[in-house]
């Protein structure tokens, strides 16, 4: 038994190591553009063990099986197997690190399955490249795979039927679960991603921090069915729908570089400051329908500013958060936050206001490398993450989904009053309003509305904590939820579920305002930087809703694969997997059908063309 588990051992370790020197090559290879230290090296190969590993261990599968096989019989045949797969696993590990190495100065982004369309027009693919850059790049492989065969076939192995069969046999099964925990990444709700190993606002640390194996293998189900093409109209006239969706962003010109009393655009003044600190709390499934649960946001809305007819865009913490900060659209079957392809490059209200001097800040209690929202957050300009792993174990242990909220509320006050010379953008996702609804507090029978009404307690403890502190006067707060929950997720019967509240308070506000205007939650980003006499023309899906030009007022929302649209008319949704209208409470369907075809067709083609 001890030969095999060496054997099974050193396997691991030797495909590790190449990982690892695939990682060095990679920096060393691209340090021409991107410049790195040592720490820098040492950081990238720590951060991305984890990933590296996973993938190890799906190469050692076939190894323990063969192991298995082998205390009750020892053919030469197991020998042959395990050649072959070695040579197979030798050749597609240096292919994949090579291919990577050297596609990421033309693409920016790590390996994916997105290479293998060029194999249909492969004098495409090597247009830009020299016949001698191909011929070097053989050559290492051929030399590359035979190191790395060499280094799994030797020392050779001699497997010997085992004494005590049953007893290696039981333990070789006890093996398979854990190691599929191992590349599942543990037992907890988050699987294994890429984002997991992102740890700096240097994206090309990032990239290298990737296993470049996993990344390629990973891409394949996204590629496989998250963007789905939606070709409804000719290209011109879907862009003269969309254009009387979403108007052109207001020129540059008019923003003032101060707002001197005056709005920040053509319509209301909301602020006392044009630079003030901001906290978005992302209240999670915290829609309109649990209202009577939640009377302090209630109050607030009677101070504060409201718009009273937003509704959320998605029905994920992963859609939504990226509908929220980044004012990107939702998808029927797409999430962008687990694409970091896309997310890279898309817009962020945090990289803007960092631009505008603001340090920037996430808070988040539970594991932020769930669904990628790591690498979207820092690709975003997210300088400072606190999440799960910078609280105590105890703390860990207040909430299934990680630490409980009046605890990340602690945090939250703790950045706001700490003395700051920079102005702070604060984004934070609450999360004790999420099954299995586990709170502290027992003041509601129905554990749903338990659960909303702690939260509620959570921010009016929090709030007027606030308001005494010297801050309050240059604090705005927005609260908005990532989305709401449906009674029937599946295919909303009406606009109802998708109800979310949407308020601004703080001392930064100017007095009470409320907004009957029908808007998504998508409409933030560009309500708000007009307010501060910025510019939001790269919120391509972002409408400033208080702006004269926002002359038709509609909400979008998509489901697991379908969506719904409604507008001064009604209500109107569409399930793909029923294939036909499954709610139709307007006036004017025909309008409304032509108009979300029109999103998901244009919205899909910005998706793909990122």
């Amino acid at each position: 038994m001890l030969h095999r588990l060496t054997f099974l051992l050193k396997t691991f370790l030797w495909t590790m190591l190449l990982f690892i020197m695939g990682k060095v090559g990679f920096m060393f290879y691209n340090s021409t553009n991107h410049a790195f230290s040592l720490g820098d090296m040492w950081d990238v190969v720590v951060h991305g063990i984890t990933l590296d590993a996973s993938t190890a261990r799906y190469i050692l599968s076939v190894p323990l099986l063969v192991c298995m096989v082998s205390v009750w019989w020892s053919g030469k045949v197991l020998t042959a197997v395990l050649r072959v797969y070695f040579a197979v696993i030798a050749i597609a590990l240096v292919l994949a690190v090579l291919a990577d190495v050297s596609l990421y100065p033309f693409w920016g982004f790590k390996l994916n399955a997105g290479c293998l369309q060029y194999l249909s027009t492969p004098t495409e693919a090597m247009a830009s490249v020299s016949t001698g850059y191909l011929l070097v790049r053989l050559l290492l492989l051929l030399v590359l795979a035979v190191i790395a065969y060499l280094g799994y076939i030797r020392p050779r192995w001699h497997f010997q039927s085992g004494r005590r069969r049953i007893a290696e046999t039981v333990f070789y099964v006890l093996m398979l679960p854990l190691m599929v925990i191992g590349i599942r990444g543990g037992l907890g709700e988050s699987t294994t991603n890429i984002g997991q190993v992102y740890f700096s606002q240097e994206q090309f640390l990032n990239h290298a921090a990737v296993n470049p194996v996993f990344s390629f293998m990973a891409s394949f189900e996204r590629s496989a069915n998250e963007i789905v093409d939606y070709d409804y109209f000719p290209q011109a006239e879907c862009d003269s729908l969309i254009a009387t969706l979403y108007p052109k962003p207001s020129s540059v010109s008019d923003f003032p570089s101060k707002m001197d009393g005056f709005s920040a655009h053509k319509g209301d003044t909301l602020l006392t400051t044009q630079r003030p600190d901001i906290l978005v709390i992302l209240m999670e499934s915290a829609g309109e329908i649990f209202a009577s649960s939640m009377p302090y946001l209630q109050q607030l809305k009677l101070e504060g500013i409201t718009f009273n007819r937003c509704y959320a865009n998605s029905w994920r913490t992963d859609r939504g958060t990226v509908c929220t900060y980044s004012g990107y659209p939702a998808f029927p079957t797409s999430s962008v936050m687990k694409m970091p392809s896309k997310t890279r490059d898309l817009p962020n209200i945090a990289s803007k206001l960092k631009a505008q001097g603001y340090q920037t800040h996430y808070v988040y209690g539970g594991d932020i490398n769930f669904t990628n929202m790591r690498s979207y957050l820092i690709a975003g300009g997210f300088e400072h993450l606190v999440w799960e792993k910078d609280y105590t174990s105890d703390e860990r242990k207040t909430a299934k989904w990680g630490v409980r909220d009046d605890i990340t509320f602690q945090t939250v006050y703790d950045l706001l009053t700490a003395p700051h010379d920079k102005p702070q953008f604060i984004g934070y996702s609450t999360l004790s309003s999420h099954e299995p609804w586990d709170v502290p507090i027992h003041v509601k029978a129905d554990e749903k509305e338990n659960a909303f009404y702690y939260l509620d307690q959570c921010i009016a403890q929090f709030m007027e904590r606030l308001r005494k502190t010297p801050q309050w006067k240059n604090t705005l707060i927005v609260l908005l939820p990532d989305h709401s929950i449906s009674p029937n997720r599946k295919m909303p019967a009406d606009v109802l579920p998708n109800h979310i509240p949407f308020v601004w308070t703080g001392g930064a506000v100017n007095g009470h305002h409320a907004y009957d205007m029908i808007c998504n939650q998508t409409d933030l980003v560009a309500t708000l930087l007009a307010q501060m006499g910025l510019p939001h023309d790269e919120f391509r899906w972002s409408r400033d809703v208080l702006s004269p030009d926002y002359e038709y007022p509609f909400e979008w929302y998509t489901y697991d694969n379908g969506y719904s649209i409604a507008d001064s008319t009604g209500f109107w949704t569409y399930d793909f997997d029923a294939r036909h209208v499954v709610a139709n409470q307007t006036t004017d369907a025909t309008r409304l059908e032509r108009l979300g075809k029109a999103i998901l067709q244009a919205t899909t083609k910005d998706l793909k063309e990122r």
